[in-house]
């Protein structure tokens, strides 16, 4: 305990007693440090007030429109040298697997002129507007060292043409557009098909065709009627129509009845095997005037009626 001396004369020393200090914070501080604990306030000083601050000071920067236009001409000045170094040009263009006319409309498909920077060709644009065209199936577009565009297109194969109202077309074998014609003559190596809806169901009419593999220099053509089902037509008039279903499976059967009795070399205009179960031939003219003849019936003329001269 401290002694305070007193120097007056005839005045005694008395002892003072010492003040202790409350080491309690302060209400005020107290509060300081909790909010100090909590991870929100924490957040708040250390990176919210910074970043406000500095977007305050970016914004009052940037509201004078000189400065902008100086910062973005700064911008793409900067863009325009990194994109025109010598490392990013594309200098020609390399096409595989075109034909001459797919190959002359994808070069016009080219969005830029070369030599150009390869930051101005867009390859997954530039591949679904090639995509568009018809005769292309797939393409691969890639930029390769040495400035090159490289396309590797695969073109469709025509399999089919398809004759309708508006035209002629050729298909491939799942029944996509490949291009059109003029008339069958330009393609005569290739099956034909006609009628609405006959695109639909290209698949099963070229394994009608491969069906007919014995009367295929005969065949001209598959009809398609009622969008349902389908006539073979031949030559000299003849036709076997077919049903609805299983008609791979019918046609089978009526070659190889041909086969086996030359049905369709015989004076037949058509073979009915829309009821697979009960099969109709019609006969021609000839046919049915040589049975007539032997029943002793009048003879009938080209339209199928009764000549007036065997009346009676």
């Amino acid at each position: 305990m401290p002694v305070v001396i007193d120097h007056r004369p005839g005045k005694q020393v008395t002892p003072q007693p010492r003040q202790r200090r409350d080491p309690a914070p302060s209400r005020l501080q107290y509060r300081l440090e909790r909010m100090w604990l909590t991870p929100l306030y924490r957040r708040i000083l250390r990176v919210g007030i910074p970043a406000f601050v500095l977007a305050m000071v970016a914004g009052l920067w940037l509201a004078d429109e000189d400065r902008r236009a100086l910062l973005r001409d700064g911008l793409n000045s900067v863009v325009q040298k990194v994109q025109s170094r010598e490392e990013f040009q594309v200098r020609t263009m390399a096409i595989e697997g075109a034909s001459p006319v797919v190959e002359k409309a994808l070069r016009a498909m080219l969005p830029v002129d070369l030599p150009a920077s390869s930051f101005d060709i867009d390859l997954a644009a530039l591949r679904l507007q090639v995509m568009q065209l018809d005769a292309v199936e797939t393409i691969d577009l890639r930029i390769k060292p040495g400035g090159i565009l490289s396309a590797q297109v695969v073109e469709r194969k025509p399999a089919i043409l398809w004759r309708h109202s508006r035209g002629i077309e050729i298909l491939d074998d799942t029944g996509h557009r490949v291009a059109s014609v003029t008339s069958r003559e330009v393609r005569p190596e290739l099956p034909l098909i006609s009628g609405e809806g006959a695109d639909l169901v290209t698949e099963e009419a070229l394994a009608l065709f491969d069906a007919a593999g014995p009367i295929l220099p005969r065949v001209r053509g598959l009809v398609r009627r009622g969008e349902r089902r389908w006539d073979l037509v031949l030559d000299f008039g003849q036709r076997i129509m077919l049903p609805e279903k299983g008609a791979l499976v019918a046609l089978e059967a009526a070659i190889a009845l041909h086969r086996a009795e030359d049905m369709l070399g015989r004076d037949i205009v058509s073979v009915d095997l829309r009821d697979p179960s009960r099969p109709v031939l019609r006969l021609g003219i000839d046919a049915r005037n040589t049975i007539r003849e032997a029943r002793g019936l009048p003879l009938l003329g080209p339209d199928g009626n009764v000549l007036p001269d065997n009346e009676g």
